[in-house]
Parts: C-alpha cells; sequence; structure tokens
C-alpha cells in the first residue's frame, strides 16, 4: 500500500473479476449489494456507451456508483472532479475497503506522494482518481491526463457550476474545455438539487452533448421533517436532543458566534459537541471534522461552511437553529441525515427576526437585481413552506416539481395536525397598529403597543395615546410574535431595512384591512409539544449486547484500518447481521454491504462475534 493508500497491484479477488466484468457482478462482488436502486443501472449503462448525462438523485442515492462502476467497466481511468478534500479523502479511503484502485491529487499531498500517484495514473494503475476543479484545469495536471486513457469524467456537486445554484463556485466555471480537452470521453454531471433552471444552466455551462437527464425521485422516506416556531430555541433544542443522547447529528446555526456559543452550551449540558466555522482554522476544522466522521455520539454545530462532501451515513438528526437560506440548500442540509436508510430527524426552529435578517442579507447582497430577484423568491418559498398546514413532505415535493397525493404520515403535520383559527380580526389589528405608528418600527415595538406595555420607547413616541394602545391585550407576546410571523410570510407586511427593519403595510393589506378576504392562521403552541419518540433503528433487548460487541468489533478494526466506523460496515449491515444471523461465509456474503474484499478482510472476525452469541 502506497502512502496515500492506494495499491499498487490489484489484489486477487479484482483479478478474477477481470475475466467476466459486468455491472451487476461489480456490484454484487465489489459492493455486496444484489439489486441496483431507482436508475442507477440505466445511469451506468448510458456511460458505458459513452454518452453524457446529467443525474439527479436525493443524497443518500447512490449517486456514487453511478460513476464508479463504469469507471472500472471501461478501459482506462476515472476522473471525478470533486470540491472538497474532505470529501475526496472519505470516498477514496471508502473504496480502498472495497479492494478498488483508487486515489485523489489534492494539495493535502507531499510532492513525493503526488509524484507517485501521477506514476500510477500513467501506468494504467488507477481506476478513479478524485481531483479539485482548480487542480484539475492547471495546464500541468490537463497534460497529465491527456497522456492517460481515461474511460469516464464525473464532476460531481455540479449545482456548484451554475449561478442559479444554491452554491456557486468560480472554480468549476471552466469545466466546459473538459468537452474539447478529452473528446470522446463521457462526462456526468451530478447533484442532489437543481431546480428546472440550475438543470438547464449546468448542462449550457458544462457544455455536455445531448445529454440524458436522469431525475430521481427526491423523497427522503426515513427523513421526518418537523418545524417549530421560535421561543426559546436554546431550550427547544435541548427538548429535541432528549431522544439523541448517544447520536451522531449536526446542529447548523446562521452566524460563527451563535456556532460557537451553542457548542459550548451543549457541552455544558453534557453531550458531546464540537463547532464548525470558517472562522476556525484548517487545522481545527479539520480535526473536529475527523473527530465527527469517527465518533458515534459527536454532534456537530456548525455553519454552513460544513457539510458538502460529508458522507457520514448513521447522522441521525440535522437541526436548524436559523433559516437556511432556500428550499433547495434546506433539502441539502438535511439530506445529509439518515443516508444509511435507517430512521433520522430534521428539525428546525424558525422566527419573525430570521425573516428579517434573510431579507437584509439578499438586500445587501452584491447581486445584481435579477439575482436578488430569485433569492427572494426562493426565500418566499421556505417561507411558505415552514407555514403549510398540510403534509410538510408533500408541499417539499412539489417544489422539485413531484405531485404527491398521498399524506406521508411522517411529518410533524401528519403526526401532530396542527390547529387553525380565524385570525382576521387580530391581524386588522396588527395592521392598523402598524398603520398608527408610522410604519416606521419592528415587531417588538408594535406587540408592545397592542398589548399596552408602557415602556419608554412607547411614551416616547406618544404611541400610550394611540387609538390601536392595548387593542390586543388578549394575547401573549408570543401569539402575537407568531400573528406578524405569518402576515409577513404572506405577504401582508413587508420588512424595510433601509429603516433598521421596520415593519411596513403592503397592498395585499388593504382586502384585509377592509374585511374583504377572512385570513385563518396556524395556533402555535406556547410550548410546543414533546415530539413523539423516534429511535433510529429497532433493535431487541436480547440483541443489544450483540449489536455492542459488533459494533466494538467495527471500530476496533477502523482505528487498526485508520477510517470511519462506517467505512467498515454501515449500521444498517450490522442490523442485518443480527436479523439473519449468518453461520458461514456463504450466507455473510448474502449481507447487504458485505462484498468480497470485506468478507475476505473481515468476515471471519464478524462470525466469530456472531457465533458467540448464539453458544
Amino acid at each position: 500500500m502506497l502512502a496515500d493508500g492506494s495499491y499498487m497491484l490489484l489484489d486477487p479477488i479484482r483479478m478474477q473479476l477481470e475475466a467476466n466484468k459486468s455491472a451487476f457482478s461489480i456490484l454484487s462482488a465489489t459492493y455486496g449489494y444484489d439489486a441496483f436502486r431507482g436508475q442507477q443501472e440505466e445511469i451506468i449503462n448510458n456511460a458505458c456507451n459513452g454518452r453524457d448525462s446529467l443525474v439527479l438523485m436525493p443524497t443518500g442515492g447512490g449517486k456514487s456508483l453511478c460513476y464508479q462502476i463504469p469507471a472500472m467497466l471501461r478501459p482506462g481511468m476515472g476522473i471525478v472532479v470533486s470540491p472538497l478534500i474532505a470529501l475526496m479523502h472519505d470516498q477514496v479511503r471508502a473504496l480502498h475497503q472495497l479492494g478498488v484502485n483508487a486515489a485523489y491529487l489534492n494539495s493535502s499531498l507531499s510532492h513525493s506522494e503526488q509524484d507517485a500517484i501521477t506514476s500510477r495514473a500513467l501506468n494504467g494503475h488507477l481506476e478513479l482518481l478524485y481531483v479539485a476543479p482548480e487542480r484539475l484545469l492547471q495546464a500541468r495536471t490537463l497534460e497529465l491526463l491527456q497522456r492517460c486513457n481515461l474511460s469516464l469524467i464525473a464532476i460531481d456537486e455540479a449545482h456548484c457550476v451554475s449561478s442559479w445554484g444554491h452554491d456557486f463556485r468560480k472554480d468549476y466555471l471552466s469545466l466546459d474545455q473538459l468537452g474539447h480537452t478529452f473528446p470522446g470521453v463521457p462526462r456526468m454531471a451530478l447533484t442532489a438539487t437543481a431546480d428546472p433552471r440550475t438543470q438547464a444552466d449546468i448542462v449550457q455551462r458544462l457544455a455536455l452533448t445531448e445529454p440524458e437527464i436522469f431525475i430521481s425521485g427526491f423523497d427522503r422516506p426515513n427523513i421526518c421533517y418537523s418545524v417549530q416556531p421560535k421561543i426559546d430555541a436554546k431550550k427547544q433544542l435541548l427538548a429535541f436532543l432528549q431522544d439523541f443522547k448517544h447520536s451522531a447529528g449536526i446542529v447548523y446555526c446562521l452566524s460563527r458566534k451563535s456556532v460557537a456559543s451553542t457548542a459550548h452550551w451543549l457541552v455544558q449540558q453534557g453531550f458531546n459537541a464540537l463547532p464548525y466555522h470558517a472562522g476556525l482554522s484548517a487545522e481545527e476544522r479539520l480535526l473536529h471534522q475527523e473527530k465527527f466522521l469517527n465518533e458515534d455520539d459527536l454532534i456537530m454545530v456548525a455553519t454552513i461552511a460544513f457539510g458538502m462532501g460529508i458522507d457520514k451515513p448513521d447522522v441521525r438528526f440535522v437541526a436548524h437553529m436559523d433559516l437556511p437560506k432556500s428550499v433547495e440548500a434546506y433539502y441539502q442540509e438535511t439530506g445529509r441525515g439518515g443516508r444509511d436508510g435507517l430512521a433520522a430527524e430534521a428539525w428546525m426552529v424558525y422566527g419573525l427576526q430570521d425573516v428579517v435578517r434573510l431579507s437584509r442579507m439578499v438586500d445587501e447582497s452584491d447581486a445584481d437585481d435579477a439575482h436578488k430577484s430569485v433569492e427572494r423568491s426562493k426565500l418566499d418559498a421556505l417561507l411558505g413552506w415552514c407555514e403549510v398546514t398540510t403534509c410538510r413532505r408533500n408541499h417539499l415535493l412539489a417544489y422539485f416539481g413531484e405531485n404527491v397525493t398521498q399524506d406521508c404520515g411522517n411529518c410533524d403535520i401528519c403526526l401532530r395536525p396542527p390547529v387553525t383559527w380565524d385570525g382576521t380580526e387580530a391581524a386588522q389589528k396588527a395592521l392598523s397598529c402598524v398603520y398608527r405608528t408610522g410604519q416606521r418600527f419592528g415587531a417588538g415595538h408594535v406587540i408592545d403597543v397592542l398589548r399596552g406595555q408602557s415602556r419608554d420607547k412607547v411614551k416616547q413616541n406618544r404611541h400610550d395615546q394611540l387609538s390601536t394602545f392595548g387593542i390586543g391585550h388578549e394575547f401573549s407576546d408570543n401569539q402575537w410574535r407568531s400573528v406578524f410571523r405569518q402576515l409577513a410570510v404572506r405577504g401582508f407586511l413587508k420588512v424595510d431595512h433601509s429603516r433598521y427593519g421596520a415593519l411596513c403595510l403592503t397592498s395585499a393589506s388593504r382586502e384585509l384591512l377592509r374585511g374583504e378576504i377572512n385570513l385563518m392562521l396556524r395556533e402555535d403552541p406556547e410550548k410546543p409539544k414533546r415530539k413523539r419518540e423516534r429511535v433510529s433503528y429497532t433493535l431487541e433487548i436480547e440483541d443489544e449486547g450483540l449489536m455492542e460487541d459488533l459494533k466494538s468489533l467495527r471500530k476496533s478494526i477502523a482505528d487498526e484500518q485508520e477510517v470511519p466506523p462506517y467505512v467498515v460496515f454501515h449500521d444498517a449491515t450490522l442490523l442485518e447481521m443480527i436479523e439473519q444471523r449468518p453461520t458461514n461465509s456463504s450466507e455473510l456474503l448474502n449481507i447487504s454491504g458485505v462484498g468480497q474484499s470485506k468478507l475476505q478482510r473481515y468476515g471471519e472476525a464478524f462470525l466469530e462475534v456472531l457465533h458467540t452469541h448464539r453458544l
């Protein structure tokens, strides 16, 4: 094994496969799966036939197989364009566990290690090479690859090439030259999220040649979606985490300061938590990321700087303490949970202040008016989704163009249907008070006037003399904040950022003030109900000891191999071992996720643990 972990020679199992390769034989013998999922086989066949493609597949849907298998089937070496060093490292060490000859070229390697990989590429000893876009486009890299026989070029996280996408990166813009530089080499662009505008932009900017477009379903049925009004975010998070005492998860916050304070607070509450944001040194970020990948119960509190390329399958929850910027961003971030197919939670709290802050960020950005308009519409779509009163999953899928009529039974709306009430009169009071106070103040001040709170600011502006002073005394602060939040989301109020977040009436508010329409609002409980208890998997009490022993063995192997435990076997594979109780190598090979390479390396040890628990 070389310094980068790549293999000098094919092992005997790989050599046996060379004689009779097929997509299914690789799927079965190398990956340990007995069937393709969704459109995987079609995508692989398309690439093997030398055609370009655009692949939209949900996170955890098996995108990597779509380019890894054709790279192994076609003569030559496959190139994978990947935006992050962490992603390359994770994918390559997982491939090594499968016995696949793979490597990466990036700045984390020494000159001698890079020279060794270059030599192996030229000698035809690599099946897959991962490269960052900026490295790939360097003249010396292009010259190297032109001397190699390339089987395929896969461009992962392809939405990064589109300025209409949610994570635009300039490094991707010059990837269109790959078609001219490597004519006849099929290219595959892959992403988990792209609306129709972004899809068209990806095809155009990458200059794909008559690509076949594969759009898999966006549904992640194992993820339970839940949104709560933000009342006391930390207390709400603590209540949510009671069901995840020993689970890995991600908590997203909008600011670095919030990340640091939340991580510190979670540690004080007895959780294993670490911060991750761009303000930390590169060494700290790498250390925290490695801990997250290797530990079963670590909570990463992070900005959106963390996440892309994190392939940890056993993330049991993704929590948002603040609103993300769009439905696409939310889908991408929550999609990092439950990649092993087991149950996971996507939980979020949001309030009016989130609306104000994100709206201000759009208005103050350097983007042109066209892009600002798109960003506002995306934010409006996310806000509307937060306030829905029917199946949340159906509305999420509808955003991506999937029409589903049956409720999912696995979101907060389905599990705890919200109560609605006629908020017409309350809305009229709120709008009237905004108008009477001059449309110059934020929600906090207007609520003080409505509730008849004689605070200094109210007296200084003589708002205690207004006709609207005290007309809303029957509602609490939180109830009024709920009303104002829903009025803003539904377009009856807007936020004027040039006047420090002042609430202003819109043209839509006239009909409501005149009583020409009725307005039904969601009822936000003063204290959100405790969520129903959910667990990551179902395990009989008598099997808990076996699961612990299997995990312990997995951890010792992972430590020895210097890889995360899930790279050895996923939790789902261990669960199937417990359910099926294989007694020999042949039976163990039938377990999903156990391929020939892993059977050869670890099969005997796992069979011994299973045998011990039969005694």
